[in-house]
């Protein structure tokens, strides 16, 4: 199985992230806020925004969006064909990694529930 983080699985542009800003499907919890749109595709997407106001110092902010893309990395084939920003809404350290895994993990699971029970 390939799991690679190509390009063709990345929101680039400024226009990609406003389509799925716009439509406002988001869950949230104290670490993050994940928005979703249907893409057209036969993947998943990702874009990322950590903003200086949750991370004052670029280290931090890489980390988080480090960690967020290799959780995308290893579960993209179970997601379905939309596009996903997450936005941080908190920094996180080292140690409370797996917890912040966990929290990506549920929104990412409310997501696609919400789009399974959409399409039925």
């Amino acid at each position: 199985m390939d799991n690679t983080f190509r390009r063709a699985h990345r929101l680039l542009k400024t226009d990609e992230f406003s389509s799925v800003f716009h439509l406002r499907n988001a869950r949230s919890n104290q670490l993050f806020q994940v928005y979703a749109r249907p893409n057209g595709l036969t993947h998943a997407r990702l874009g990322l925004v950590v903003g200086k106001k949750v991370a004052k110092r670029a280290n931090r902010r890489n980390y988080i969006k480090r960690t967020v893309r290799e959780w995308f990395r290893l579960h993209r084939h179970d997601l379905p064909p939309m596009d996903f920003v997450v936005r941080s809404r908190q920094a996180y350290y080292r140690g409370e990694y797996h917890e912040a895994v966990k929290a990506l993990a549920a929104l990412f699971a409310k997501l696609a529930r919400c789009r399974d029970s959409s399409s039925s």
